[in-house]
């Protein structure tokens, strides 16, 4: 490498400075969101902070995309409306092994349902066991298999502890 003339290298330190002071108020903005996030959450009554690995920010927009849960017959339905079912190809009596999965629903549901499902895979040994079971029963698209499955299951916890309002207790 070589050394920049004098009148270059200055632009660059105040390029430098401009965005590091940048970077500095945006993670302070970003404390202050979780700190009010944290502060809000206090204020319901939110069973889901209980489980392993779920913290105020994935609870509170969980929480926030669910809305009531009353309005969910039942957590297939609630799974739909996150977008974490498949579709069915059938006729007759055939009826296919491997679909796809759906489309439509809440993405932004979706997407605080996956992460937190990374997170129980990480925090909680049931969850754990159930993502790397489900990741070597095939050889294409591990992962996210792995993934959608691990979601859904949580689905099903999500949904029996906003109905019942009650807090999680591990499987011993």
């Amino acid at each position: 490498s070589y050394r920049l003339p004098k009148t270059v290298n200055d632009s660059v330190n105040q390029v430098l400075a401009i965005s590091i002071t940048s970077i500095r108020a945006l993670e302070s903005q970003i404390k202050a969101f979780d700190k009010a996030i944290t502060k809000q959450m206090e204020l319901l009554p939110n069973v889901l902070i209980s489980i392993p690995g779920i913290g105020p920010v994935l609870s509170a927009g969980i929480m926030a995309e669910i809305g009531d849960i009353n309005r969910f017959q039942n957590q297939a339905a609630l799974a739909k409306y996150a977008g974490l079912a498949w579709q069915q190809h059938q006729s007759g009596d055939f009826e296919a092994q491997t679909t796809r999965m759906i489309h439509s629903g809440n993405r932004f549901l979706k997407y605080y349902l996956c992460e937190a499902a990374f997170s129980l895979v990480r925090c909680d040994k049931e969850y754990s066991r159930f993502y790397h079971l489900k990741y070597k029963e095939v050889n294409r698209f591990q992962h996210k298999r792995a993934l959608a499955l691990t979601a859904r299951k949580f689905v099903r916890l999500v949904f029996a502890l906003l109905k019942d309002n009650r807090l999680y207790r591990p499987a011993e």
